[in-house]
């Protein structure tokens, strides 16, 4: 059925349950594992919460959480081969639901897993806004979890 799962994650409490679904997936499908998270850029305008600083010093926070990504989807592939499943970790940057769809596409995955995560507003009631833009966008199948 699915022979590549990309497991999307942004480390927090729903995207755990993500990563166990997708690795028990995958252990049942006998599919391999694209863990992926998506670091993103520091923001470049005040509207985007951005504050002042110098070059070197955004360079220095963006490594810092490319680092802190990568120990995040490590650790994911390290679940997945406790499990025997061959896994792969990635990180992606920019926009998260475009990350993820690129990853997904680049690595050649036939489900996506993720969390309904990042839930704001009234208008995200039922899904987060990066689950809602994969889902909308995606041309494989998502599957989500709550």
């Amino acid at each position: 059925m699915y022979q590549r799962i990309l497991i999307a994650t942004d480390g927090g409490k729903l995207s755990e349950k993500a990563v166990a679904s997708g690795i028990s997936l995958a252990v049942a499908l006998d599919a391999e594992v694209v863990a992926f998270t998506t670091v993103p850029r520091y923001p470049s305008m005040y509207f985007e919460g951005a504050v002042v600083l110098t070059a070197s010093e955004v360079g220095r926070i963006e490594k810092e959480w490319h680092q802190q990504a990568q120990l995040l989807v490590d650790a994911i592939q390290e679940e997945a081969h406790r499990h025997s499943v061959k896994a792969k970790a990635v990180t992606g940057k920019g926009n998260v639901a475009e990350s993820i769809i690129r990853a997904a596409k680049k690595y050649k995955c036939d489900l996506v897993v993720m969390a309904s995560h990042g839930r704001k507003g009234i208008s995200r009631v039922l899904l987060g806004s990066e689950t809602l833009d994969v889902l909308t966008h995606s041309h494989i199948p998502v599957l989500v979890l709550r």
